[in-house]
């Protein structure tokens, strides 16, 4: 630049008196871009956990259907003319009764909502499990729509209250313990 020169120059004494001002514009911007994406990741979060919560109940139907038809199979199969049910969740693996192996389940499968093999159980007088429920307190997130089988669920307001047992609601309720 050459002196008399009509551009300005910060080191003139006129920059100098009138200093620029910083309106921190793109600062504001910035802000508001990163509380938009906080927002949207906590958005997206809760709506996977919805799913996975909604996956993990389907997961429990499932499960709870395979060992409700264990239980049907395991008690038409008994020898003689009295239904029979098992004493422990292993006969339905391989049934005692029988010389040779007899499997109504191919594993004892894991509660979906808990993570363990650890069922409730529905047992009657004499020990024999007429169903199971998981262990689980939390809420579930279907209320309605179930299947005709699963009726009974409409309303419950925890997993544990999910019972899976042969002919539902037919056992009559004074046989029926949770241990």
């Amino acid at each position: 630049m050459q002196p008399g020169s009509t551009e300005k120059n910060c080191k003139s004494t006129r920059c100098l008196r009138y200093p620029r001002r910083e309106s921190g514009f793109a600062y504001l911007v910035l802000l508001a871009v990163v509380a938009a994406m906080g927002i949207l990741l906590a958005t997206a979060g809760e709506v996977w956990y919805m799913t996975l919560k909604r996956e993990k109940e389907q997961e429990l139907l499932f499960v709870g259907d395979q060992f409700r038809r264990a239980f049907n199979l395991y008690s038409r199969h008994t020898p003689g003319n009295a239904r029979r049910y098992p004493l422990s969740l292993e006969d339905l693996l391989k049934d005692p009764r029988y010389p040779g192996v007899q499997r109504y389940l191919r594993k004892i499968y894991a509660d979906p909502i808990t993570g363990s093999t650890r069922w409730g159980l529905i047992k009657g007088p004499n020990g024999e499990i007429f169903g199971v429920h998981s262990l689980s307190e939390d809420e579930p997130v279907k209320k309605s729509g179930f299947r005709l089988v699963d009726k009974t669920f409409e309303g419950r307001t925890k997993y544990s209250e999910w019972v899976f047992m042969d002919k539902q609601g037919q056992t009559p309720a004074g046989v029926l313990k949770k241990p």
